[in-house]
């Protein structure tokens, strides 16, 4: 099992980054500011346009450390991907399914189970611990809405069809999810998902947590030797990481969307924490950004009992465990792939 270690974040725009023997070397204005031992190090993930050097990338891709890049909003740019270590066969075989409509729909539609399942989840768990701050009759109306789609979604063969299921349960959770916000409605009010960009203080909190969740699924799915491209229910499009989007779909509501919950409802960001842009755009201050890091590192530290393996693992680990699930599946050791089902 992978080790969860630490993850480098750099949220400085103006940070370069070098390798200097076994440390990672933070550089402003040639001024060295910090050393981090690469052994330490699961991944990088750096919010500043000044980048990295080769030297470092190629250090980096030869450790397995995953290197991504965002812009300082949040917003995915690139991986650092080395050479390749997958098993060709694997990957082979997640081609030739991708190609084939009807094997695709297979995964696909265990993947969108997982992901209405934990939405209906997450909306009873909210009903059952603030019965006397919200909408009960209301809740437990969408969460019928949600058990009523999972029959159809097993039994979906189509994958048009499929992501119609999918939009129905999104409709439907997302009309929910204003109600589950707890904190102040002045900063916190909720009419909907919308970004590129975010429009309110909620969606951006959304947006910067898809993004680092992302991040976990893509290197997660590379570390298991399988192409982070290459989808099921995504389909191909060039820069876009199909098959982590995919697995990101079951893992959206308990590790994005209720980690974005828990900080809200406990006050953690403020109105102050956010800035509006002319164009109506939303982000996180700078210090807001480094906090809601550090809360989502000591989030996935945070031990759970994965549903299928029956194991106490760090909620970390559950990108990597899922993705291996997923190879284990296209190998043919397992008959389906097992979404993760949260409780």
């Amino acid at each position: 099992m992978r080790q969860l270690l630490n993850t480098l974040f750099i949220t400085s725009p103006d940070i370069y980054l070098s390798l200097d023997g076994e440390n990672v070397v933070a550089n402003r204005e040639k001024e060295v500011l910090a050393r981090y031992p690469l052994h330490t190090l699961s991944g990088i993930l750096s919010f500043s346009y000044s980048g990295a050097s080769p030297a470092l990338m190629g250090a980096c891709a030869k450790r397995n450390i995953s290197l991504s890049f965002c812009s300082p909003n949040g917003r995915f740019l690139a991986r650092v991907c080395g050479e390749s270590s997958g098993n060709v066969l694997l990957r082979r075989t997640q081609y030739r399914i991708a190609d084939d409509p009807a094997s695709s729909c297979r995964i696909a539609r265990n993947m969108i189970f997982g992901k209405v399942h934990n939405a209906r989840w997450s909306i009873a768990r909210t009903k059952r611990d603030h019965a006397l701050r919200v909408n009960v009759d209301d809740l437990a109306q969408t969460i019928e809405t949600l058990k009523g789609l999972l029959p159809q979604i097993l039994s979906e063969t189509d994958l048009d069809a499929l992501r119609g299921l999918e939009g129905a349960g999104a409709t439907a959770y997302f009309h929910a999810f204003g109600q589950m916000i707890l904190g102040d409605p002045t900063v916190f009010s909720f009419h909907g998902r919308n970004r590129r960009p975010p429009l309110d203080p909620v969606n951006a909190l959304l947006s910067f947590a898809y993004s680092l969740l992302g991040n976990d699924c893509a290197s997660a799915l590379e570390g298991v030797g399988l192409d982070a491209y290459v989808g099921f229910l995504h389909r191909d499009r060039p820069g876009l990481t199909s098959l982590a989007l995919d697995l990101m779909e079951e893992l959206r509501p308990c590790m994005a969307e209720r980690f974005v919950l828990t900080c809200i409802n406990n006050r953690i960001f403020q109105a102050q924490d956010f800035v509006y842009q002319e164009s109506g755009a939303v982000r996180l201050t700078d210090e807001a950004r480094r906090i809601f890091l550090q809360r989502w590192q000591e989030r996935k530290k945070e031990l759970i009992t994965h549903p299928y393996l029956e194991e106490k693992i760090p909620w970390g680990l559950v990108p990597w465990v899922q993705a291996l699930l997923l190879s284990r599946h296209l190998r043919g050791d397992l008959e389906e792939y097992p979404p993760f089902l949260w409780r």
